[in-house]
């Protein structure tokens, strides 16, 4: 009698993305939702425009906390368990800022947010777990690292959109205080139902026994994060003083005494051996330098797109233009991401990345001769975009590739945090750019565009120098493990 077939590892694998597609679409659907209704929120909350940044701050602050922690969670606890959490705690803030009437409620529900920045990691760990018996993880992983980053694209240009149609249908400006909280609902209602998604539809990991985790390593860590990103925002608005430069020195010398604990600990918060590999730092630098374009250039090119052409520079276009500018970036980010896995397998996964790498390069540098016309910028926005979505999904893919097993999350969480840290630096650094080419150019016009052109010349060296420290990974790192040496992993793990 014919006995049935096993079910393929690579099947559950395909399953499993599926579901997870949905979940980073709502993810999308989060991060671009808010996006034009920003103006009418400030109306409604009786603030100024500039104070709405510190609610961008604040939770970027809190998630280059909560990734590492979360993600090491997972890889000790189980994957599904920590993403099940992290959802919860996002659906209660978004309900939260749907109702939330003052600043400081605002505020906090808006930092609280930022728990939904674990996903990509962990959904990343669960690929390349599922994956790893089957001889194809990093390959799967890859592939599903790609369509992540399409349904997240997809789901920002369906929240942007969606946003403003839906307070439009609830009476819109007329009705300001009426139609903002059934309007906040919606994200609301999808971040809800993406955790009966998961709970359902998406199967657990397998987490090593005898985990624990290094309490006092995070502290560490912790107190060197949030003196770098609270000075790195200080320093947006107060310029590079002599106290908050100390307090970002401060925070970077904690990695010194972080390391060395780190070093003497059976199961670290982060292990230093694994970090310091040639397939693993340059990722993880790559990451921070990717997060100076992806986060930190995103302000500099709406305010250059809209700036008036009187000025003698700019685009001069209208905020429903710029954001059909925007959306070609987000649709050349999911071009970037479908494209990649597939110049990894006609090359290899090193090779691809320093493509990726060297697009973003191209595209900004082609700024500084070329940004007078729409037409340029968005064919220099496009190739950004071609790049920056290849590495968005590649860094987390890549990282779980690098790691051991019972690492994976927390080398793909560190990504994020690192790419987290490489935008908030580089949002102070140009803010300053900009105010210092403006007083050190005689006129307004021309150190306006000195300054835009040294941001354009900073993100296209980051791309530069991610492409050359690439070139140090091995040839054939992040590349399909072979059945005995997968084999060979489980034994003895």
């Amino acid at each position: 009698m014919r006995t049935p077939r096993a079910k393929k590892p690579r099947s559950i694998t395909a399953g499993l993305i599926g579901f997870l597609i949905l979940v980073e679409f709502v993810s999308g659907i989060l991060q671009g939702f808010y996006v034009p209704l920003i103006p009418d929120l400030v109306k409604h909350l009786g603030i100024a425009d500039a104070e709405f940044n510190v609610f961008e701050g604040t939770q970027l602050l809190l998630a280059a906390l909560v990734v590492p922690v979360l993600a090491k969670l997972g890889d000790i606890y189980g994957h599904k368990r920590i993403l099940l959490i992290s959802t919860v705690f996002t659906a209660g803030a978004t309900w939260w800022l749907a109702f939330a009437g003052d600043y400081w409620s605002f505020l906090i529900a808006w930092t609280l947010q930022a728990f939904l920045t674990v996903w990509l990691p962990l959904e990343v760990a669960l690929i390349f777990d599922k994956g790893r018996r089957s001889g194809h993880a990093a390959s799967s992983t890859r592939k599903a690292a790609g369509l992540l980053v399409v349904g997240l694209e997809a789901g920002a240009i369906a929240g942007a959109l969606g946003g403003s149609a839906v307070f439009k249908a609830f009476g819109g400006v007329e009705l300001l205080d009426l139609a903002i909280t059934p309007t906040l609902m919606v994200p609301a209602v999808a971040v809800t139902l993406v955790f009966f998604v998961i709970l359902f539809g998406v199967p657990e990991s397998e987490p090593l026994a005898g985990r624990r985790l290094d309490w006092p390593g995070f502290a560490i860590l912790t107190a060197a994060l949030l003196c770098i990103t609270i000075g790195l925002a200080i320093m947006k608005d107060s310029g590079p003083q002599g106290w908050v430069l100390l307090i970002i020195a401060v925070g970077l010398l904690l990695f010194i005494p972080f390391a060395l604990f780190e070093l003497k600990q059976p199961d670290p918060a982060i292990d230093i051996r694994v970090l310091a590999q040639p397939n693993m730092w340059p990722v993880q630098v790559t990451a921070f330098l990717v997060g100076i374009s992806v986060l930190g250039a995103q302000a500099p090119l709406s305010l250059y797109a809209g700036t008036p052409r009187e000025l003698g520079y700019g685009l001069g276009l209208e905020a429903s233009d710029i954001s059909y500018v925007i959306g070609l970036y987000l649709v050349s980010m999911i071009i970037g991401a479908v494209l990649y896995p597939m110049l990894a397998r006609l090359t290899t996964p090193r090779a691809a990345l320093i493509v990726s790498a060297a697009c973003v390069a191209l595209g900004f540098l082609l700024f500084v001769p070329f940004h007078l016309e729409v037409w340029q910028v968005c064919t220099n926005m496009a190739l950004v975009g071609i790049g920056s979505g290849a590495l968005v999904g590649a860094m987390p893919a890549a990282a779980a590739a690098a790691a051991p097993r019972g690492q994976t999350g927390i080398a793909s969480g560190l990504t994020n945090t690192t790419k987290t840290i490489g935008g908030s630096f580089a949002s102070s650094a140009f803010a300053i750019l900009l105010a210092i080419g403006a007083v050190q150019i005689a006129g307004q016009t021309a150190g306006s565009l000195f300054g835009y052109m040294m941001v354009w010349v900073v993100c296209g060296g980051a791309g530069l120098v991610a492409a050359l420290l690439l070139l140090v990974v091995p040839k054939n790192a992040f590349a399909d493990a072979s059945h005995d040496d997968e084999a060979a992993a489980l034994r003895t793990a």
